[in-house]
């Protein structure tokens, strides 16, 4: 597409990005967590909600290859992405209110109709996000694509953040679920509405492209289905393992179910990315660095990923707070970590290009590690801020440096192909910290109810040893600056 783009072009075609950001932002680290110690009770809030983000985060990866291929093959005149992201955002609407309805319920019918009401979120909040993400590729310039992308990360972290921080969580806080919930419909039917005046031009289709499309995805449903039944078998060695450990007093359990959750995600870790490149890109061996990169990515990701999703419990559990009570801190961390990423991801780009973009890696990884061991000590909530702060830092440090370094190991003419499989790392480490790591703290509630942080204290010190394993992958990459 060529022609001259107006200022209000990059308002348009980016706007839809800020009503996924506040769907995630409000969900993930908020709403679920809140809604399932609602339902199941502190004795078991960890187990069933790292269950709701298993298969949450399985149905949302393949959720946005499905919709991602209908769009790129759509002939509809209106348009190849925004019929996508109209529909997808008024079925938004649809299951956020059904959310909504969940916290009226009680007992286990209350979980069981927010874990529906969850996975049509996931598959609707994909068909937008899938055809979101190809507006760029589809209509700017490749020269042109840094100014889009700015704008893009703006509406992405900060700007989400901020509204949540901001209104969600105070809102939640002061008992109003709803109008948190009204909050976030807001601005996911105003980024729907505005994107709508994104032109298009009549979409081709290309039957050759579209038979070779489906055969990716089929080869795509089949790593993800291999990378979830590994998971599933990793979690119910935590609960054996758990089985033998009723005589152990608080030390050894802390010890024994260290080392097993450590050793489960490392190994879901290895496994996954291994098996995972071998079916969607065989070829991949013959570039061991890749391999190495994908599992760096993975267990970083581990360890950021799951510190957002479990900070209210965190912070209920370190604080004494009482459910509803822990979401205002809760949105204020996420403001912090936000911040510090928005800044911090853009001196990395700079700083990465003259010391080199594997040095920056292994130091974000260092500095999430004293990040996350600064809120484990931390005696009061404004020391654990600054953890935040100092964790940020290094999660936008990674995000830049990180997907640069693999930008450098990729074969060129296969990029979008190799690139790819780097999703599965990003939603597969939600999975992976949350499903096993949950029972884990579960446990130490159960055994130890008058140390109530002792268990979160332990999935956060875990997720602390991630970021320092993600630094060993970093060593088995040659050749990369």
């Amino acid at each position: 597409m060529t022609r001259k783009f107006q200022l209000h072009d990059y308002l348009t075609i980016n706007a839809y990005w800020l009503g996924i950001a506040m769907i995630s932002q409000t969900m993930a680290p908020i709403v679920l967590p809140l809604l399932v110690e609602r339902f199941v009770g502190e004795a078991q809030k960890g187990t069933y909600y790292g269950t709701l983000r298993l298969w949450g985060l399985m149905v949302a990866l393949l959720s946005q290859a499905f919709w991602g291929l209908l769009s790129d093959q759509s002939t509809l005149r209106w348009g190849r992405r925004r019929p996508f992201i109209l529909g997808g955002a008024l079925l938004n609407l649809v299951f956020i209110v059904g959310i909504g309805f969940s916290a009226g319920m009680s007992d286990f019918s209350g979980y069981a109709f927010l874990f529906v009401m969850y996975l049509l979120l996931q598959i609707s909040a994909n068909a937008a996000h899938s055809a979101t993400q190809g507006l760029i590729p589809d209509l700017v310039p490749e020269n042109q694509r840094g100014k889009f992308s700015a704008i893009k990360a703006i509406l992405e972290v900060p700007l989400p953040v901020i509204i949540v921080s901001f209104t969600v969580g105070r809102l939640i806080q002061a008992g109003n679920m709803w109008g948190s919930l009204f909050v976030t419909m807001s601005v996911v039917a105003l980024t729907a509405l505005v994107s709508m005046f994104v032109r298009e031009p009549t979409p081709q289709n290309d039957a050759a492209s579209f038979t070779h499309a489906w055969i990716a995805f089929a080869r795509f449903v089949l790593m993800t289905a291999i990378f979830t039944a590994l998971i599933l078998g990793l979690g119910e060695v935590i609960r054996r393992v758990s089985a033998f450990t009723m005589e152990m007093n608080a030390t050894n359990l802390f010890i024994t179910m260290g080392v097993a959750g450590l050793s489960a995600m490392i190994v879901a870790i290895a496994i996954g990315v291994w098996i995972s490149i071998r079916i969607g890109a065989r070829d991949a061996t013959k570039t061991p660095a890749f391999t190495w990169w994908v599992m760096n990515r993975l267990a970083f990701l581990v360890g950021a990923v799951n510190l957002s999703s479990f900070v209210v419990f965190f912070l209920q559990a370190r604080l004494g707070l009482v459910r509803e009570q822990a979401a205002g801190p809760a949105a204020n961390m996420l403001l912090f970590v936000g911040v510090f990423i928005l800044i911090f991801a853009s001196l990395a780009g700079w700083f990465s290009d003259r010391i080199g973009h594997k040095r920056v890696v292994a130091l974000a990884g260092a500095i999430a590690a004293l990040g996350t061991l600064i809120t484990i000590l931390a005696p009061d909530l404004a020391l654990i801020y600054v953890g935040g702060c100092v964790f940020g830092a290094a999660v936008g440090m990674f995000y830049t440096a990180n997907w640069a370094l693999g930008t450098q190991i990729v074969p060129q003419d296969q990029a979008a192909r190799y690139l790819g499989i780097s999703n599965l790392a990003g939603a597969g480490a939600g999975a992976v910290g949350a499903y096993i790591g949950g029972p884990i703290a579960d446990l130490f509630t159960a055994r130890f109810p008058e140390t109530p942080g002792l268990g979160y204290v332990l999935l956060f010190a875990i997720f602390s040893v991630m970021f320092l394993f993600s630094i060993l992958a970093l060593a088995k990459i040659e050749r990369a600056s």
